[in-house]
C-alpha cells in the first residue's frame, strides 16, 4: 500500500516545483517552500531578457521523464514561432512552461501541493522551521535549494563600483552606455551579463578574468551524433581515458564524444573511487565544464564577435586585490603564465564567479552536518547521498526522511545541474518517497 505522507520541499525552483508535481501525480501531498513568490523559476528562468537562451535543445528539455515532447508541445501551443525542436528557446519561456506545468498539476490534483513563501532556517525530524516562527510539519524533507549563495566577497570588494550580485533587480542599471567593465569569471554568468548589457545599449569594453581564462564552448547549429564510448574510455586508468578521449575527439569531433558520455556520466562518477574523483576535480573539471555545459551556437557567435571587435578580452590569472577609486575600480592579478601584468581598470566590476560550494557553512546543511545527521562526501563537494538521493549520516546510514535534489546533489551524481539530469533524479526521489511498505 502506498504510504500517505506529506513532504516538505525546500526550494521552489525547477527541481522543487517539478518534484512537487510528480509527487502529486502519485497521490502524495507536499508543501513547497520558497523565499520568493516566483514558484518554478529559480534564478535561471526568472530572467526577463529573451536573449538568455537555454543551453540545451528544446527537444531535450521536457520537465517529465518519459514524456520527451512535453516542452516542444507546449511551445507549439503557446509560442509556435519558438517551437523548433532542435532550437534553443529563451529561458524566460521555459520558466513559463514550468509554471504552467505546476499550475496544471495543482488544478488536476487539488490540495496535494501547498505553496509557502518563507525562509527555511532549520530542518529536524518533524519538518522545517521558518524565519518568521512558522513550522511546516512533514514526514520527510527534500533539500532542493538550487545553486548555493555566491562565494564570499572578492578581495577588497566594496560597494560603490562593484556589482556583487549581477542577478539582483536593477543591478546593471547603473552601467553607462560607454562604461568599461571588469568581469571576474569567464563562465556562463559572464556570457549572460555581457550579452544583457549589449542588448541594453552598452557599447563599452569588458575585460574578463578567470584562473584559466576558459570560455564556454558552443553547440553546432545541428545536433552532433553521439560517438559510442570505447572500452578504454570507460575502464582504463584515468590518464589512459583522457588519451582515448582526445583520440576519439580528433577522429570524430569532441562534441560527439561528449554526447556519447552524456547519458552515462553519473554512473561513471558513481563507479569511480575517491582518488580518481579527486584527480578529475583537481585537473580536469574546468575543461569538462566548458565542453559539457555548452552555449547556443548563436550565443557563441555573439561572444566571438565581441572578441573580434576588441570589446571583450579574456585573461587567465588569479585576483590579488580590488581597489575602488573615485571614478572606478582597479584590479591587480597574478597571470597564469608570463610576466607580471598591469592592473585592469574600469568604471565597474561585475562579480560573475558563480556560486559557493561549502555545505558546512550553509545555514540549513551546516547544523545537519554538525549534529551527525548528514556528512560531507570525501571531496567536500556536497552532502553524501545514496543512489536515491537520501542523505547519509555520519555513520553512513541512509536517512529515509531527508533527501537532496538538484545542484546540491553534485557530490553524489556529478551531472545534476541540467534539466535532463534533474528530471531523472526527480523520478528516483519521487519513487523513494512513495515506495510501498
Amino acid at each position: 500500500m502506498t504510504q500517505t505522507r506529506r513532504i516538505a520541499i525546500i526550494g521552489g525552483g525547477f527541481s522543487g516545483a517539478m518534484l512537487a508535481a510528480r509527487l502529486a501525480e502519485k497521490g502524495v501531498a507536499s508543501t513547497l517552500i520558497d523565499r520568493g513568490r516566483a514558484f518554478g523559476l529559480g534564478v535561471a528562468y526568472s530572467t526577463p531578457f529573451d536573449g538568455h537562451l537555454l543551453n540545451v535543445r528544446s527537444n531535450r528539455m521536457s520537465a517529465v521523464e518519459g514524456r520527451p515532447n512535453d516542452f516542444v508541445d507546449w511551445l507549439t501551443a503557446n509560442h509556435p514561432d519558438r517551437a523548433d525542436p532542435e532550437g534553443f528557446a529563451p529561458r524566460r519561456l521555459y520558466g513559463l512552461y514550468v509554471k504552467d506545468r505546476l499550475a496544471g498539476v495543482e488544478e488536476a490534483y487539488p490540495g496535494l501541493i501547498e505553496r509557502v513563501t518563507g525562509e527555511a532556517t532549520s530542518v529536524d525530524e518533524t519538518g522545517v522551521s521558518l524565519s518568521d516562527g512558522r513550522k511546516v510539519e512533514a514526514q520527510a524533507v527534500v533539500l532542493a535549494t538550487g545553486n548555493p549563495a555566491p562565494k564570499t566577497a572578492l578581495p577588497g570588494e566594496g560597494g560603490g563600483w562593484v556589482i556583487g550580485d549581477p542577478w539582483a533587480t536593477g543591478a546593471l542599471d547603473r552601467v553607462g552606455a560607454e562604461d568599461d567593465v571588469i568581469v571576474v569569471g569567464t563562465g556562463l554568468t559572464m556570457v549572460d551579463m555581457v550579452l544583457w548589457l549589449e542588448a541594453r545599449g552598452w557599447r563599452g569594453r569588458a575585460k574578463a578574468l578567470s584562473r584559466r581564462g576558459l570560455l564556454p564552448r558552443g553547440h553546432e547549429a545541428q545536433p552532433d551524433a553521439a560517438v559510442p564510448p570505447t572500452d578504454d574510455l570507460l575502464h582504463a586508468a584515468p590518464s589512459a581515458r583522457l588519451h582515448e578521449a582526445r583520440r576519439l575527439a580528433g577522429d570524430a569531433g569532441w562534441r560527439g564524444v561528449m554526447e556519447g558520455l552524456r547519458p552515462i556520466t553519473a554512473r561513471l562518477w558513481q563507479e569511480a573511487d575517491a582518488p580518481t574523483r579527486a584527480r578529475l576535480v583537481r585537473h580536469l573539471r574546468p575543461w569538462w565544464d566548458v565542453h559539457r555545459h555548452r552555449i547556443a551556437d548563436s550565443i557563441a557567435a555573439a561572444i566571438a564577435a565581441l572578441q573580434a571587435a576588441g570589446r571583450l578580452t579574456v585573461t587567465a590569472g588569479r585576483v590579488r586585490t580590488i581597489k575602488e577609486t573615485e571614478d572606478g575600480v582597479a584590479l591587480t592579478f597574478r597571470p597564469r603564465t608570463g610576466p607580471e601584468a598591469p592592473p585592469l581598470t574600469a568604471r565597474w566590476l561585475i562579480d560573475c564567479t558563480g556560486p559557493g560550494h561549502d555545505p558546512a557553512k550553509d545555514a540549513l546543511t551546516g547544523p545537519l552536518i554538525a549534529s551527525g545527521r548528514a556528512r560531507l562526501d570525501a571531496l567536500r563537494l556536497g552532502l553524501d547521498l545514496d543512489p536515491q538521493g537520501r542523505v547519509l549520516s555520519a555513520d553512513g546510514v541512509a536517512d529515509s526522511k531527508l533527501f537532496v535534489l538538484g545542484p546540491p546533489a553534485r557530490a553524489a551524481f556529478w551531472e545534476t545541474i541540467a534539466v535532463p539530469d534533474i528530471r531523472k533524479r526527480i523520478e528516483d526521489v519521487a519513487g523513494a518517497l512513495t515506495e510501498t511498505t
